[in-house]
């Protein structure tokens, strides 16, 4: 299945109800030149991120009766680029032209630390260089971190890339935010918080009347803050309120490299370790050391995949002491051992 987008979509969904009066309420300045934006599309994007993405901008020009946003998709070739999900976005154009745009967000999943194309690296500095808004959604800002452009602002990435970027790139300003908007640099987590941060720079541009019209045309009955957690609470992930168990949970997620022994996490909660295990089989179904040898594990293969780490430097920062106890540990949770898991640098097809 291939799509075609243009850079006008109709609208979609029912007649704005408001009519022209309470759109004029929204206190746009007519006759500004539309804001030209860039999509870089990676292959493997997520394409609910990308529509977040989009979207937005989309429902602020039918919002507004007015053209307010205009985009192209920039693909590395020039050619269609397929989504994770398998559908096809043509693009208008490659990184060997320039942009032309005002500003660009890289849109990328999969395994980011594994493209290294040099053509569209330095493409996006020399596009950074004209003082366009650059930011990256997803998977995205590991690519601009490659490309040295998130040096010296605060970013933020999906929490499934931070430990990669943090091992990769130590110097950079990194939260687990949903985004950042730091200056002339944009990040989102990806999924829903690309319509967030999407969402606030519509805001920043044309108000907050607008802003919160396209958030209500999308049904999004909060805009959400950039600095709000990523994930879900403990509580919520782990169907529990337990709270001695989600105290021992939340050291446990916060100490992977150095795995705290059962007393210290029982000693911690006011338990026993026979009361803590009873906790874990009754509330998990698994014990103290499966949950968090699972964690570990996942961690471990995240860095295998997006790093360029020795196994035996993932088995150390996952809390492992050798590499033959990790790689036994490894193939047993996943059926194969790490180094056929490597992924990261130096991996992807590269362009000169």
């Amino acid at each position: 299945m291939t799509s075609t987008p243009t850079s006008r979509f109709p609208a979609s969904g029912p007649p704005d109800p408001r009519g022209p009066v309470a759109r004029d309420g929204l206190g746009l300045k007519p006759g500004a030149a539309p804001l030209r934006v860039g999509f870089v599309l990676i292959p493997g994007f997520p394409m609910l991120t990308y529509a977040c993405s989009v979207e937005p901008f989309r429902a602020a020009n039918d919002l507004a009766g007015a053209e307010l946003y205009r985009w192209v998709h920039i693909s590395p070739d020039g050619l269609p680029v397929r989504a994770s999900n398998g559908v096809s976005i043509v693009a208008e154009q490659g990184t060997d032209q320039p942009g032309q745009v005002d500003a660009l967000f890289v849109c990328a999943g999969g395994n980011p630390a594994g493209f290294e194309d040099a053509v569209t690296l330095a493409w996006l500095r020399a596009e950074a260089a004209r003082g366009i808004r650059i930011g990256g959604v997803s998977g995205g800002p590991y690519i601009l971190a490659r490309a040295g452009l998130l040096a010296g602002y605060r970013c933020t990435a999906h929490w499934e890339y931070i430990p990669a970027m943090a091992e990769r790139f130590p110097s950079l300003t990194l939260t687990r935010s949903l985004y950042e908007v730091d200056r002339d640099r944009s990040t989102a987590s990806g999924g829903t918080a690309a319509l967030d941060m999407m969402v606030a720079l519509i805001a920043a541009a044309h108000g907050r009347a607008l802003a919160l019209a396209v958030a209500d045309w999308f049904l999004h009955t909060r805009p959400r803050a950039g600095d709000e957690p990523q994930r879900m609470s403990l509580r919520e992930r782990y169907d529990t309120g337990h709270p001695s168990l989600l105290a021992v949970l939340d050291q446990m997620e916060r100490a992977i490299e150095d795995p705290l022994p059962r007393d210290a996490l029982a000693e911690s909660a006011g338990l026993s370790v026979r009361q803590l295990e009873r906790l874990f089989r009754s509330h998990l179904g698994c014990t103290i050391g499966a949950h968090y040898l699972g964690l570990r594990l996942d961690h471990a293969r995240r860095l295998l995949q997006q790093t360029a780490l020795s196994v035996l430097e993932v088995a150390m920062a996952s809390g492992f002491v050798s590499a033959a106890h990790f790689s036994r540990a490894y193939a047993a949770r996943f059926g194969r051992p790490p180094r056929l898991d490597r992924g990261g640098p130096g991996r992807a097809v590269k362009r000169a």
